[in-house]
């Protein structure tokens, strides 16, 4: 694979700076919800891909590090990258693969289903020498997800970075974002997902994702608390409109959602995401300090709001002024 030959060059020394690391695709959004792939008349073209929609959400110092398909798909995703400040330094253009694509089916209630394209895409194939070990521990944050773990090379490449992030002390993040028609079983995706679990110092979950890893009601705390280990900063389980529920080693809560008006809740975890780790990347203390946790994730909840009131993920991604005035409203 090919580095792009004018990506910016990051500071020696990066203290807020988080690197995202995965999968950046294609979604084709249909243009009415409620209808399956094959009624759909038209779809609208929306870039996405957890971690690249984290990096987006960020406003701070945020690079990618993943590899796309030379093609026109993977040049326009890399042109988006750079329209929304993100550094793509870490990232690559293949020649002999394709883009990843993926169709999404809308429900009625905004809610949606995925089928992707992706056998094999650009992203699937990256190795360890491809890796940009230095930009990693440039980071002050190491933000990553599942689906780089389906298939080799990129698990092993995902682990080497993982492992590169540990021995340099950087804060290591992950937000699973099960996608269950990728994995060849749901116990495969429940094995690949567990089998990094411990590595991270910061985790985000869904209540879906609760209940799919624990198979249990994600509701009952004690399903929840099976996924603590010793050495995790913060749990966070994210509840849709309900809001969010918080686990420290020292404290736990939860804090209400907002009510908004939901098109499209594609980006809406990655946007909760990005939010809260701009917050820690400028603060540390954030894990220990229970008012700070509150005032951040009540932000956090304000912003995964916004992003589902339109299609698509990074398209719908709130600026700061918007997150703020949802909150402002509520409280008056």
């Amino acid at each position: 694979m090919a580095p792009l030959g004018d990506a910016p060059v990051a500071a020696a020394t990066a203290p807020g700076l988080v690197v995202s690391f995965g999968e950046m695709l294609i979604d084709f959004v249909p243009d009415m919800a409620g209808i399956s792939l094959a009624e759909s008349g038209g779809f609208v073209k929306a870039p996405g891909g957890a971690p690249a929609n984290v990096a987006c959400a960020i406003s701070k110092q945020r690079m990618m590090i993943l590899p796309f398909g030379d093609d026109e798909f993977g040049h326009m995703l890399v042109d988006i990258l750079k329209q929304n400040s993100v550094n793509v330094e870490g990232c690559l253009f293949d020649q002999h693969l394709r883009t990843a694509l993926a169709f999404v089916t809308l429900k009625s209630n905004g809610e949606r289903e995925f089928m992707f394209y992706r056998n094999p895409s650009a992203d699937m194939l990256l190795t360890e020498a491809e890796l940009n070990l230095d930009l990693i521990r440039r980071a002050r944050i190491f933000h990553y997800g599942s689906i780089s773990l389906i298939t080799e090379p990129c698990r092993s490449a995902h682990i080497a970075a993982m492992r590169a992030a540990k021995s340099a002390g950087i804060l290591c993040s992950y937000d699973p974002n099960v996608r269950l028609p990728l994995w060849p079983s749901a116990q495969a995706a429940r094995d690949g997902i567990m089998s990094i679990w411990k590595e991270a110092d910061f985790i985000k979950v869904s209540d879906e994702e609760v209940a799919f890893l624990t198979q249990g009601d994600a509701h009952d705390e004690k399903n929840v608390l099976s996924l603590w280990f010793d050495g995790l900063k913060l749990l966070v389980v994210t509840d849709g409109e309900k809001g969010c529920r918080y686990f420290t080693k020292d404290f736990k809560g939860s804090l209400p959602g907002y009510s908004v008006n939901t098109v499209d809740t594609t980006g809406a975890g990655d946007a909760f995401v990005g939010s809260l780790l701009l917050n820690v990347a400028k603060d540390g203390s954030i894990f220990y300090n229970e008012a700070k946790l509150r005032e951040v994730l009540q932000f956090s909840n304000a912003c995964g709001a916004i992003c589902t009131t339109k299609k698509g993920a990074i398209p719908a991604l709130p600026t700061t002024a918007t997150a703020l005035e949802l909150i402002s409203k509520d409280t008056n």
